[in-house]
């Protein structure tokens, strides 16, 4: 079943997040719609079963309702993804530029991750520890 919960960060440039999120992160595009001018009006981009929606800074309905980490002058959240091959994953990410923050590690109450921030300073951790698989949900 896919999350019903779908995670919106604001980006300045909604455009290169795509291109970041799917080369970088390995995310893949469900949807991307434009506007008549070519801006990006609205991203769809799916994880294994889950989804993230992208939200622009400067577009749309609630553009006035949030902020972008470069007008916060820090992340206010980040975001968690599991992923079955963190080490090879966090080698995908650096590569393709995220800034790792946390290098890899073993945690405590299981699993393995590593956190990094993403070109516009979003922070996201991916790791193998599933809380799903844990509470027997």
């Amino acid at each position: 079943m896919a999350s019903s919960v779908i995670p919106v960060p604001i980006y300045d440039d909604a455009r290169r997040a795509i291109e970041f999120l799917v080369d970088a992160f390995g995310f893949e595009r469900h949807a991307v719609y434009e506007d008549e001018d070519g801006t990006i009006a609205h991203v769809e981009l799916t994880f294994d079963g889950g989804m993230l929606m992208i939200g622009s800074a400067t577009e749309g309905e609630l553009a006035d309702f949030g902020t972008t980490v470069h007008e916060a002058g820090k992340p206010t959240s980040w975001l968690y993804v599991v992923v079955e091959a963190v080490d090879a994953h966090c080698e995908r990410a650096r590569a393709a530029g995220a800034e790792i923050v946390m290098e890899l590690r073993d945690k405590d109450y299981g699993g393995r991750d590593y956190t990094c921030r993403d070109f516009e300073g979003h922070l996201w951790t991916f790791g193998s520890y599933d809380p799903w698989a844990t509470t027997g949900a």
